[in-house]
């Protein structure tokens, strides 16, 4: 039963890629060339492209861990300088307030300035910013303080147990349970 190689991790392919090697290496005598897709491979050029398949493998693995080295220091850099780079950025906006080619020398954009509102738009903001304030029960910490729930229609009872005494009063009727039933005869 043969395994598909492709689907195993790069550790694992070079693995069996050298027990590819081990093997041709150790029956290089037996097995003198190998026919593959209709064209003769000697045992040693196999060994060689097996090598070298090993060889480009093992220089991704350190490439791989050079690059995630040097991303993980960017990250660290970046986050060390984000608050220098925030102010600075900040500090440029002041700077420069007015002069647009000053700012786009710093890759920055002027920041953009609210529309002006006419007087009937605010009282309208304001209208509405009410109504919803209302629509939704919402209040200020001032107007929270003022407010206290108010119990009312709660009943509280007390309940004490009473003794019971049995009290006969006649022949003793038929037992009932409540419980499962055991299928026997009752006695009374």
């Amino acid at each position: 039963m043969s395994t598909n190689k492709s689907n195993l991790n790069r550790s694992q392919q070079q693995v069996a890629d050298q027990k590819l090697i081990d093997g041709l290496t150790k029956h290089a005598a037996t097995i003198q060339s190998v026919v593959i897709g209709g064209t003769s491979h000697p045992t040693a050029a196999l060994v060689a492209a097996m090598q070298a398949r090993l060889a480009t493998a093992s220089a991704a693995l350190t490439t791989r861990a050079t690059w995630l080295s040097a991303v993980k220091a960017d990250a660290d850099e970046r986050a060390k300088t984000k608050t220098l780079v925030s102010g600075l950025r900040q500090a440029m906006q002041v700077a420069f307030v007015g002069s647009i080619d000053a700012l786009a020398d710093f890759g920055l954009k002027p920041r953009k300035q609210p529309a002006a509102r006419t007087p009937e738009e605010k009282a309208s903001a304001v209208a509405k910013a009410l109504a919803t304030r209302k629509a939704r029960h919402t209040m200020g910490a001032q107007q929270k303080k003022g407010v206290k729930g108010a119990v009312t229609g709660v009943v509280v009872t007390t309940v004490t147990a009473q003794p019971t005494a049995a009290v006969s009063t006649g022949p003793s009727a038929p037992a009932t349970s409540t419980g499962p039933s055991t299928g026997g005869t009752r006695h009374p």
